[in-house]
């Protein structure tokens, strides 16, 4: 029942106590104390121990733990309100007694504790209370050597919790800052030697006491910001923590009457004792700064105590094939867990101290180092978030401690070559994830090690590993692979977030060194300023990529290795001893063999390099085994004795000269060096069997101090750090990664010192380029191949977005090449490139989650990073093909930018032909109304068979085909080519060519129906671009038209593509025209291309071509200015005439160039007169609309009219003359041309154009037409045209004689209306008698012309008319006048002559006889400006 009761009260005090948060007043306080004193006595009066003892004389005696609780009950009440000023010891100390006492038993030694637990979270004590700091010592003191014995098990550990919650309330304590080093040391010692008791324990008493450990520790180190860090550290050269692990180890509790066993002593005895050891001699009670409030020197202590706790590792073998259960891993489990609970709340105040810095740079992580190469992957894990913590605080004060960690734990364990276990490897594999997720620790890690000669290029070592990684090895994805993979991504997307459109830094091309600088301690002027070390890495990292060749070549051929570095400026061209020694002493890589034979040859200049070499190391205030191990650690020392010799000398040498302090000379300096080296052989050598004792090792170094002997206490030193610690004397060859040994950590550590800041790499993306550079190939090869065997969609959607990030990066870093080859290995899983394409592909597309997500990433580069883009077109291009082929693109791909700008009204008909749906191809064009025959009706045959209907899909196919389209729809396609016009001009460039390349070159006759609509969407979208990009329009236009040139001089049948390439072709120029006028005649000279067509295809399409060069030159016709743009334009107009579909729109535009003479220019005028001619002459339509081309034939003369008043406008009298001359040229090809039409067949026609050319011939008042032209008119035209209607119409039926009849009037009038009209001009030329005797006989021969026999009475009347209106003309102007003969006949004989041949009454009716008379002549006399010679010739005529 007892036991029971007290159970009861120490649960509900627990429960009392941990809820006690507010002070209570005076009288509820001793109220509580008084209840406490209650709960004690109650329980010592159950035992007979403590019950009353009965003397003699019945005088009965109380004990004195008693007597005090109740002369404490007199005095509580009479306190009340007086606490604060009531010296806390008054009320505590029975408590305490009770607690120290060895004859109280286990369950009132808990209830005294609970009730010491009670008082102190009850806020009684604090800062402001009497003797406070003097109370919460004797707690401390009271507690940490509580005795109490020990009645069973339970009881005990009930002790041994309340124990641990005393303590930790002592911390938590407000008053706990007034506890002094040596206290806070004790509580933690005592803690800890009951969670090793609790081993042996229930689970309880270990998880309780292990929390306490974690909250005591958390206590603790919660302070250390606060603290100042420029307080002392300890001062004592022996830490107090070697006492703790004295303390531990020996364990100074002893169990009475019961035997008690732990994991570490056992002892026989009736109490349970946990004191703090106070040391042999006393020193920690002693040493003041322990006495101090607690600080620094605690942490100190405390810390190096739990890293003490480590070196369990040096006594393991750490072998792959070792048990992982071969140690005891709780204890160093434990120590990790509370050493990364201290790092975690003191953070980076461990760097303001000196003292627990250096416990972490030397200490602590050669421990984590050892413990990550262990076989437990929970040590390893625990190691990993402790080095994790430090580099988040501490990373600038750990720079070679991380390197050696990362390299040789992390590397190394994530490779299954070095014997790790699956488990290590994924451990350290998430470990190196959830470093690179740290947002600055990759572009530090290249910042500090690659860019850094004397550091590993762990960067670099991390990418290899990553994409290795992930490589699946002949089987399935396992989760090392997705693992790598993680990491991988995370390296790419960490540098897309730190993409800066500001400030992209491309890397710093390799730049030629100039003459040798001594660069291996050089340093950066300003690490914190971006601007100054960004630069100076980059040239550190240009050095180390050169001095790495050449340490390639050294470790073959020294010799040539030292060449190679001459030629490359990193040696100089003279080699001095210390640059070699240089550079054998900071670069990585060297064959340490090669070193050491180099450096222990007798040549002279080796000597002097070794010697510059051994001075290159700092042996200032260093032990003598500690410099040689450094100085050994460098190299391999060589086998010959006379190497070792000349080596050791050189290293005595410089540290004599560094660090005399004992030693006299140097000579001592080398035989106690020898001596270490002889040691270390016989300790560490298997095939030594008798080894040196310490004597003898004293013994052989007797009198070697020039004459006197060592300090026994020195040499003993040097003996068992040699015998602890092996010098190595193979290190590890050419910088590989291999285990950590003392001797290299030693070398480390001292190497950290010297070595360059670490580098805060802040935000930027300053080395993001150069490490992308390195990444990028081994990535995509990566992602591509996880991303071919990954299932899991959230595998599948890690590798888009790693896909998407060095897109994004190749793009910000202009890497073309990179985002090609990124492209093409994400097309490859669009699956849409396969060679046979079906329904079936897209049943199978529209389920297959890693087709669909690929195609999206595709495209959304394609749209994001379009201009980065190059040879990554062509397989872009093969699956938007492959999409066109299946039917989902969407309807309106191709649209260009200025669709919406057409008019709906003009271009109905033409977008109907030109600018077919993409989605699915152009139905084939309509056969030519000429095709017939066999071939006809065999096409005809197979386009019915073809035209049979298609099996109806079924629902789960048309439920595919909408996700396929659906999916399609996100990738937003049409983008890509609508936005085109904001491409650069090289991506654009290779668009283009890679459009050109997938439409494929067309052949004659052989393509299949699937290419021919291949290459007519290629084109089609070609044209789009073409068409966005007008402003840019040389870059793409050769490529251009030399595809359309090519599909239209290679098709000889209509079809689709010819169909798009000819009307593509037109809209070009259409669109273009009103904005290039640089290109107009390029532009309307690829139209020729149209005249190059196949007979058969052009008639296909003549009215639409004509109808879209209508519409081309009605929009640009002003644009037109040059004579061969206008004749390709009336080429294809001229074409049209005769063509019955066609010749109304080209007639329709060829009034529109020539009505009123508007877009008339000399450019295009003969064209457009002959294009008219041509339509004259055609049959095509009606006859009105030749009437309607002699009309604008005759209508031009205004033109000509005009354009010879402005030649007086023109600069100078030979442009003038030069102008005058091309107008006359025009006029003739004008009459010339009407002419022509003149001898047409039909009536009307002819007729009319008669008379257009008579209007043409009378209508040039404003024109002066010189003689020669119109002698050249006669001959030509006239007379030509008076002799050839006669001739014609011997061929023409008597029905057509009466219509050709009032032709050869109207000729006639022609004829003599000319004359007249030139006769001003003619009459003075030489010529002109002749050419009035041809006018003359031309009307002797028309008086006499017969039609089958009968004369023509027209004609006979008309001429006799035509001729007296000639002659009076004639007489007016004073050309005919009588005249006497001179010299043989006369003008007038020679008129009168022919006349009478005509009309012999003529004569007197022109020339009555009056004024023949008056005359008193009748021969011809002179005309008043000069004689008419008429030659023999003429008058025989």
């Amino acid at each position: 029942m007892a036991m029971n009761y007290v159970h009861q009260q120490e649960v509900n005090g627990s429960v009392d106590h941990s809820n006690c948060l507010i002070a209570p007043s005076g009288g509820a306080f001793a109220c509580m104390v008084n209840s406490e004193i209650g709960a004690v006595l109650a329980v010592m009066r159950r035992n007979v121990r403590w019950g009353v003892h009965y003397a003699s004389d019945d005088e009965q005696i109380e004990h004195s733990l008693i007597t005090s609780f109740k002369e404490l009950r007199k005095k509580i009440f009479s306190w009340q309100n007086r606490w604060h000023s009531i010296d806390p010891v008054l009320y505590l100390q029975p408590f305490l007694d009770v607690i120290k006492s060895d004859e109280t038993g286990a369950p009132i030694t808990g209830v005294a504790l609970s009730s010491v637990y009670k008082i102190l979270n009850l806020q009684i004590l604090d800062s402001k209370t009497v003797n406070v700091d003097n109370a919460l010592h004797l707690i401390v003191d009271a507690v940490t050597s509580c005795r109490f014995e020990v009645t069973d098990p339970a009881s005990e550990e009930v002790v041994l919790m309340k124990i641990l919650q005393v303590l930790l309330a002592c911390m938590k304590n407000k008053a706990s800052v007034s506890l002094n080093n040596h206290h806070v040391c004790s509580i933690v010692n005592t803690c800890f030697r009951i969670v090793h008791q609790a081993s042996s324990k229930s689970e309880l008493l270990q998880r309780i006491s292990r929390h306490t450990m974690h909250e005591l520790v958390r206590c603790i180190f919660s302070h250390l910001p606060d603290l100042d860090h420029k307080r002392p550290d300890i001062s004592n050269e022996k830490s107090s923590s070697s006492k703790l692990e004295e303390s531990v180890a020996t364990q100074s509790h002893t169990l009475e009457e019961k035997q008690y066993v732990d994991g570490y002593a056992s002892a026989k005895s009736d109490s349970h004792v946990l004191e703090t050891r106070q040391g042999k001699d006393g020193t920690l009670t002693s040493d003041s700064t322990m006495m101090e409030p607690y600080g620094i020197p605690a942490m100190v202590e405390i810390f190096h105590f739990f890293c003490s706790l480590l070196n369990v590792m040096e006594n393991i073998d750490i072998i792959p094939r070792s048990n992982p259960i071969a140690y005891h891993e709780d204890v160093p489990l434990f120590a990790l867990g509370l050493i990364n609970s201290a790092i975690e709340l003191g953070g980076s105040s461990f760097g303001n101290h000196p003292k627990l810095l250096a416990l972490i740079q030397e200490e602590l992580f050669y421990n984590l180092i050892q413990f990550g190469l262990s076989m437990s992957p929970l040590i390893l894990s625990t190691v990993c978030s402790i080095v994790l913590n430090l580099y988040h605080h501490l990373r600038t004060k750990l720079k070679l401690q991380f390197e050696a960690f990362v390299s040789s734990v992390l590397l190394r364990t994530a490779q299954s070559k070095y014997g790790a276990s699956y488990q290590q490897q994924e451990v350290a594999m998430e470990a190196l994830i959830d470093f690179c997720r740290q947002p600055m620790f990759v572009p530090e890690l290249y910042a500090n090690y690659d860019c850094d000669i004397s550091c590993t290029n762990v960067f670099e070592d991390l990418a290899n590993l990553l994409s290795r990684s992930a490589f699946p090895v002949n089987s399935p994805l396992s989760a090392m692979n997705i693992l790598a993979l993680d990491g991988l991504i995370a390296l790419v997307q960490g540098m897309a977030d730190r993409v800066s459109h500001e400030s992209l830094g491309s890397g710093e091309a390799s730049q030629e060194l100039g003459e040798y600088k001594q660069f291996w301690t050089l340093r950066c002027n300003d690490y914190c300023d971006p601007h100054q070390w960004v630069p100076f890495v980059h040239h550190m990292k240009n050095i180390k990529k050169k001095l790495m060749i050449g340490v390639d070549h050294f470790n073959r051929d020294p010799k040539k290795g030292l060449e190679y570095l001459q030629g490359m400026k990193l040696l100089p061209e003279k080699l001095d001893p210390k640059s070699v020694a240089l550079f054998f002493r900071y670069t990585i890589g060297l064959e340490k063999n090669l070193i050491g034979d180099f450096l222990g040859s007798h040549d002279e200049f080796c000597v002097q390099v070794l010697h510059e070499f051994a001075r290159i190391f700092d042996f200032r205030d260093m032990h003598l085994d500690t410099a040689l191990r450094i100085f050994l650690e460098t190299f391999r020392l060589p086998g010959e004795s006379q190497k070792i010799q000349r080596v050791l000398e050189a290293f005595a040498e410089s540290y004599y000269e560094q660090s005399p302090n004992i030693l006299v000379n140097k000579d001592a300096a080398l035989l106690l060096s020898y001596s270490l080296i002889m040691l270390n052989t016989d300790q560490h050598n298997a095939q030594v069997k008798k080894k040196m004792s310490e004597e003898d090792f004293i013994r052989n170094n007797r009198k070697i101090n020039g004459g006197n002997d060592l300090p026994r206490e020195f040499l003993s030193e040097l003996y068992h750090s040699i015998c602890e610690n092996e010098i190595r004397m193979v290190p590890d060859q050419g910088g590989a990664i291999g285990l950590l040994t003392q001797s290299h950590w030693i070398g480390l550590t001292h190497k950290a010192k010297q070595t360059s800041p670490f580098i805060i790499s802040g935000s930027g993306s300053q080395l993001d380029y150069d490490m992308f550079s390195i990444l990028s190939g081994p990535a995509i090869a990566a992602i591509s191949v996880v991303f071919d065997h990954a299932e899991q969609e959230d595998v599948l959607q890690l590798c888009i977005d790693g896909y998407l990030a060095i897109a994004k990066l190749s793009a910000s870093y202009g890497l073309g090449e990179v985002l090609d080859d990124l492209v093409i290995s994400l097309c490859k899983f669009t699956t849409l490139l396969h060679p046979s394409l079906s329904e079936k592909l897209i049943m199978y597309f529209g389920d297959d989650t890693k087709a669909k997500m690929a195609t999206v990433a595709v495209f959304t580069i394609a749209n994001r990073y379009s201009d980065h883009i190059r040879s990554g077109w062509r397989n872009i291009l093969d699956c938007i093909l492959s999409l066109h082929k299946l039917g989902v693109l969407p309807s309106r791909l191709a649209t260009d930018a200025t669709d919406e700008l057409e008019s709906s009204n003009d271009n109905d008909q033409v977008k109907k032909l030109g600018t077919n749906s993409l989605s699915s191809p152009a139905p084939a064009a309509a056969p030519s109304r000429k095709s017939s025959g066999f071939m006809g009706r065999f096409s005809l045959l197979l386009s019915l068979d073809a035209d049979e209907p298609a099996p109806q899909p079924s629902e789960e196919q048309l439920a595919a085909r909408q996700r396929t389209i659906q999916t399609i729809q996100n990738c937003h396609i049409d983008s890509i080519f609508a936005e085109s016009k904001f491409l650069q001009a090289e991506s654009l460039t290779q668009l283009v060519r890679a459009l050109v390349m997938s439409a494929g070159r067309p052949l004659k006759g052989n393509n299949s129906a699937e290419d021919e609509e291949t290459a007519a969407f290629c084109l089609e979208l070609l044209i789009a671009i073409t068409l966005n990009n007008r402003d840019r329009i040389m870059l793409l236009w050769q490529n251009v038209y030399e595809y359309i040139a090519s599909v239209v001089q290679s098709t000889v049948m209509p079809c689709t593509l010819v169909e798009k390439a000819v009307f593509g072709l037109l809209r070009i120029c259409q669109r273009l025209l009103p904005y290039k006028e640089n290109l107009t005649d390029e532009l309307l000279k690829s139209l020729q291309l149209v005249l190059k067509l196949d007979a058969r295809v052009a008639d296909a399409y003549c009215e639409q071509i004509t109808q879209e060069v209508m519409h081309l030159v009605k929009a640009n016709a002003m644009q037109i200015r040059s004579h061969m743009g206008w004749r390709t334009i009336i080429s294809l107009l001229s074409i049209t005439a005769r063509h019955p579909e066609a010749s109304e729109a080209g007639f329709e535009t060829l009034s529109y160039i020539m009505s009123e003479g508007v877009h008339l220019s000399p450019a295009n005028y003969v064209l457009c007169v002959n294009a008219a001619r041509q339509f004259a002459e055609s049959r095509v339509g009606h006859v009105e609309r030749s009437v309607k081309s002699l009309d604008l034939m005759a209508d031009s003369i205004g033109c000509l009219v005009k354009w010879f008043h402005q030649t007086k406008e023109a600069a100078g009298e030979e442009a003038a003359m030069k102008m005058a001359e091309d107008i006359l040229e025009m006029w003739m090809r004008l009459v010339q041309a009407l002419r022509k039409v003149c001898l047409d067949h039909r009536e009307e026609v002819r007729n009319h154009a008669i008379l257009q050319l008579q209007r043409c011939l009378t209508g040039v008042d404003g024109i002066r037409i010189p003689t020669e032209l119109w002698l050249q008119c006669f001959n030509l035209i006239i007379f030509t045209l008076v002799e050839d209607l006669p001739a014609m119409a011997q061929q023409h039926s008597p029905k057509e004689l009466r219509s050709i009849e009032g032709s050869i009037v109207l000729s006639l009038k022609l004829l003599s209306k000319t004359f007249l009209q030139s006769l001003p001009d003619i009459s003075q030329d030489q010529s002109f008698c002749q050419l009035w005797v041809k006018v003359l006989n031309c009307l002797e021969k028309h008086m006499n012309i017969r039609f089958r026999g009968k004369r023509s009475e027209k004609i006979h009347e008309l001429v006799p008319e035509l001729l007296k209106n000639t002659l009076l003309v004639m007489k007016t102007s004073g050309i005919l006048t009588p005249s006497d003969p001179v010299a043989g006949d006369s003008f007038w004989q020679l008129t009168w002559l022919h006349v009478k041949n005509i009309a012999p009454a003529l004569q007197s009716e022109v020339f009555p006889t009056e004024e023949l008379e008056k005359h008193g002549k009748t021969g011809c006399s002179p005309m008043p400006d000069g004689n008419v010679h008429v030659s023999q010739n003429e008058t025989a005529a």
